[in-house]
């Protein structure tokens, strides 16, 4: 399900998208670069929000 990301608070945004760039753990390059990063691409619609009921997890997919 896709969730509008203006829809959240800015802090629990953030949230999400530090656990999103984080998951890997193989980039090397700074966590708050990594989230400016993201956080442009969903304001800039290049990116969506989406929320998967059976793993209860959120995941931030590149639009194509």
């Amino acid at each position: 399900m896709q969730i509008p990301h203006r829809v959240l608070p800015l802090e629990t945004l953030k949230a999400v998208v530090q656990e999103f760039v984080t998951r890997d753990g193989t980039d090397h390059t700074s966590v708050d670069q990594r989230i400016r990063e993201v956080m442009l691409q969903l304001d800039g619609g290049c990116a969506e929000l989406h929320f998967d009921n059976e793993t209860e997890t959120c995941n931030i997919i590149i639009k194509s």
